[in-house]
């Protein structure tokens, strides 16, 4: 059988191995590109102001955390002495919205991508396995919009902006790994179960109270500690707020390991959708 028709049949066996994975991503990454534009562009197509929504969104939630926080709640973060701003709540809990935004968006959005792309599982010869991949471009166009809302509200505050903030790509590296493989899981796993659709919009909120988004995690009791570190999306909201608010280097050795563990994760992700599609076109 010719690799062609291989495509065109939807049970034909998928490669699964982390070459594959690595290869189809080098393969397709014009396709992703074009497709992640179309997917940015379609969102506000219609709307008057179009792409400048994009933009409009992250200043407006920003003003609306420094006013609640900063002067209805008169809220602090925990730092002592005057070196904390009256902004500078706002702008510690915005860096982990925006982590908690990238991660949220896409599993949120993973259980109906295959459903909202049917034609592409039935008629034509398509890699499917990069649908949540263009689901991740759109999620880290927003978030990059939002991180260059952070840094110029940053540069207003302050008057400067940390040089380590060079470092939040390599930081938002792994949770970007991690969330693709889960993405992939849910993706397949919204095919055969419509209900995880529902569920899952639930499980993200559930994580963003059990992460330091709203709080420090020295708020939380010791006991309960171990609970609030072993959220995945803890370490990096704590290393993006060390690179972008601190003016600290990151944690290289957590980082590199965290990288390692979504990897793996990805990559199992990855060949759980593999093994799952070729029953896509029967169940839709």
């Amino acid at each position: 059988m010719t690799s062609t028709s291989q495509g065109i049949n939807p049970h034909a066996a998928q490669p699964v191995s982390f070459a594959a994975l690595l290869r189809s991503l080098w393969r397709n990454r014009q396709l992703v590109l074009q497709m992640t534009k179309r997917e940015v562009i379609g969102r506000y197509r219609g709307s008057i102001m179009g792409l400048a929504w994009s933009f409009f969104n992250p200043i407006l939630m920003l003003l609306v955390y420094t006013f609640v926080f900063s002067v209805v709640f008169k809220a602090r973060w925990g730092t002592t002495g005057a070196e904390e701003s009256k902004s500078l709540f706002a702008i510690v809990l915005f860096v982990g919205m925006i982590v908690h935004g990238l991660f949220a968006e896409v599993l949120n959005r993973a259980p109906s991508i295959i459903l909202s792309n049917v034609s592409y599982v039935k008629k034509v010869v398509f890699p499917l396995e990069i649908l949540p991949v263009v689901a991740m471009g759109a999620a880290l166009f927003h978030s990059s919009v939002s991180l260059s809302v952070l840094l110029a509200a940053f540069m207003l505050f302050n008057g400067f902006i940390h040089w380590t903030a060079i470092f939040i790509p390599l930081v938002l590296l792994p949770i970007v790994i991690l969330t693709l493989g889960f993405a992939w899981v849910l993706t397949s796993l919204g095919v055969y179960l419509r209900d995880v659709g529902q569920t899952i919009g639930v499980i993200t909120t559930i994580l963003m109270f059990l992460s330091p988004v709203l709080y420090p995690i020295t708020a939380v009791p010791e006991k309960l500690r171990p609970v609030i570190m072993g959220n995945p999306l803890t370490f990096i909201i704590e290393q993006a707020r060390e690179v972008l608010v601190w003016g600290h280097t990151p944690h290289w050795t957590g980082l590199a390991v965290y990288t390692v563990l979504s990897s793996v994760v990805a990559w199992l992700g990855f060949v759980w959708f593999q093994k799952t599609r070729k029953g896509f076109a029967d169940v839709i």
